[in-house]
């Protein structure tokens, strides 16, 4: 599909927003494009500059690029958490700074991949932040979760039972079951909460059998997703909004900001400029 079908016709929108919008709302440069974005230079303090990373799809509408990937882990008690890069220090040039990476799956996986849509300034995407790395519910528009969690609670594998025939009357039922979640972000304010998409699905199972990556970075059919609308930032989700089905979205995940639409179960190596994370005046990190 090319960029110029991307954005579904029944929005009335024009397409030229995608170059518009964009690319300044997310690289903070006046690029033009998201082909422009990937050749832009480095933006100057705490990491920033073009990054590799996996991705869900984006299949139609504004968003210029797949919303990153969480690598997941499961711990004995059946307890989800996101896995965080390992921290560690190196040189650069003449200065030791703190970065979170680590190879994985084939790419270096880095705390640069959630660099963007303001996330970079948020304290849990601070290299060392004291964080346990849980996935916990957040308030939610999915009626399972708001009847049977409680919001702070840790999110556990045993409420996923029902994965391989859940529905909720938005598209096809047994396509995975999905969860509100945020992630690194206890006693944070609000307005630094890490939103998270989690779907647990028979698809990414299968897949995880012969993709390197999906081997490494999902667990027992779970995926995760940072929940940040890669156009504007908005956040969206997979089978929760019935207006979905107007832009043919109903199976997947879609914004209804704008009408943004990804494939959960389609993963892309992609790459963007992700925004410099601030730094204070003590320390070094990216």
């Amino acid at each position: 599909m090319s960029d110029s079908d991307k954005y579904p016709e029944e929005s009335s929108r024009r397409r030229f927003v995608k170059g518009v919008v964009g690319s300044a709302a997310l690289a903070g440069i006046g690029t033009g494009t998201a082909a422009m974005m990937k050749t832009a230079t480095a933006p100057s303090g705490a990491g920033g500059g073009t990054v590799e990373y996996y991705g869900v799809e984006n299949i139609a509408g504004p968003a210029p690029r797949g919303m990153p990937q969480i690598p997941v882990e499961i711990d004995a008690n059946g307890d989800l958490k996101g896995v965080w890069p390992e921290v560690k220090q190196v040189e650069q040039g003449s200065n030791t700074v703190t970065v979170a990476e680590q190879q994985m799956g084939g790419i270096t996986y880095s705390s640069q991949w959630f660099q963007y849509c303001g996330v970079q300034t948020y304290p849990g995407i601070k290299p060392d932040a004291d964080q346990d790395n849980y996935f916990r519910y957040t308030a939610s528009q999915y009626t399972w979760q708001s009847e049977t969690a409680s919001e702070g609670d840790k999110v556990n594998i045993d409420d996923f039972d029902d994965y391989k025939t859940w529905g909720d009357g938005i598209g096809k039922s047994g396509l995975g079951k999905p969860a509100s979640a945020t992630w690194r972000s206890q006693d944070v304010p609000a307005s630094g909460t890490i939103p998270v998409q989690i779907i647990r699905s028979t698809a990414i199972e299968e897949k995880a059998k012969t993709n390197e990556w999906l081997k490494a970075s999902t667990q027992e059919g779970f995926i995760a997703i940072l929940n940040k609308c890669t156009h504007f930032c908005c956040v969206p989700l997979f089978k929760a909004d019935p207006a979905s089905a107007k832009f043919n979205a109903q199976n997947d995940i879609y914004c209804p900001c704008h009408q943004s639409v990804y494939d959960p179960f389609s993963i892309e190596r992609l790459s963007y400029v992700a925004l410099p994370r601030p730094t204070d005046s003590t320390s070094s990190e990216v």
